[in-house]
């Protein structure tokens, strides 16, 4: 089986980047504000990211790294060391996947941005997607994202909203009361079920910060039936009524019953740095635990440089 590797980047230190998102921008972000960016910003997780998969998934044969106009530093080193271990790693540009839909460009929306990576060329049947800020931290094989062509979903087994009991019962309460009932947060939750919905399933899975396991033909065979990729890729910036492709893809996998269901998401999912005797420990948990395999760090910038810098050497050990 051909397995490649799919991972969104973005520079968001590089100042023309900055100017052009500003530009179609609603509410500007001020990129000296760490947490108005946060979402943009980087401390070289690229590196790792790309790294973690030529050590620990040696069976990919391409890892596709998607941009707007943009390189690593680092992206000549990394593509020799890749080639030195058999990998290709090839940079795609957003024109190249938004082909015939130029006119969403740019784009600064991962939900957009995400919908269009099944149509990167010479994509293999099979690949997976990765966030720059996840990880693989301990050997994998083929069979930790396929098994007999079916892919694997890890997850929790959810209710829709609106279906789960406690929320019916609380929104009776709020309308008896004459109360305003709130409208849900755009959120990643949210993306999800209304994923979930499109497909056509009666729960969801709630997926957490995971590598995703797809297969190109699903989505292709979709959207040659329902005419939504054009309404869901055309927002610039994050929009509620957007869904989430690569979950799309897992619920059309369910909806088939063509897919391999694993509760356990075999991930360490760090969030908060504030006590670093806690960052610690799940360290030390993870190496510990052998069922483990991806590590996730979010908005690892803001973290105090003392609890960068052990991560960082950490990671660095593992890697090397």
């Amino acid at each position: 089986m051909v397995i490649d590797a799919v991972i969104t980047w973005v520079d968001g230190s590089d100042k023309k980047w900055q100017e052009k998102l500003n530009k179609y921008a609603k509410v500007k972000i001020d990129f000296n504000k760490k947490k108005e960016s946060v979402r943009y910003n980087s401390i070289g997780e690229i590196d790792i990211a790309i790294k973690s998969i030529i050590k620990f998934a040696p069976f990919i044969r391409t890892i596709f790294l998607v941009t707007d106009s943009q390189k690593p530093e680092s992206f000549n080193s990394l593509k020799s060391l890749a080639e030195s271990k058999n990998i290709n790693l090839e940079l795609i540009d957003h024109t190249v996947i938004f082909k015939d839909f130029e006119d969403c460009l740019p784009c600064f929306n991962s939900c957009s941005i995400g919908s269009m990576l099944f149509r990167i060329p010479n994509l293999s049947e099979h690949f997976i997607v990765f966030n720059d800020d996840t990880f693989l931290m301990r050997e994998t094989t083929p069979n930790d994202f396929f098994i007999n062509n079916y892919t694997i979903i890890r997850g929790d087994w959810e209710d829709f909203y609106e279906n789960k009991k406690v929320r019916k019962i609380y929104h009776s309460i709020l309308s008896f009361l004459g109360k305003p009932i709130k409208k849900n947060a755009i959120g990643f939750k949210n993306f999800q079920q209304r994923s979930a919905k499109l497909a056509g399933t009666k729960k969801y899975v709630r997926r957490f910060h995971t590598p995703v396991s797809i297969r190109k033909s699903t989505l292709i065979n979709f959207f040659k039936e329902h005419d939504v990729l054009k309404e869901n890729v055309k927002h610039r910036f994050r929009n509620e009524n957007q869904f989430i492709v690569s979950s799309l893809s897992e619920h059309l996998e369910i909806k088939n019953d063509t897919y391999n269901y694993r509760k356990n998401t075999q991930l360490t999912y760090f969030r908060s740095y504030k006590k670093p005797t806690l960052v610690k420990l799940k360290l030390d948990r993870f190496l510990k635990n052998k069922s483990k395999l991806f590590m996730t760090f979010q908005s690892l910038e803001l973290a105090d440089q003392n609890t960068i810098d052990y991560i960082l050497n950490w990671i660095d050990r593992r890697l090397n």
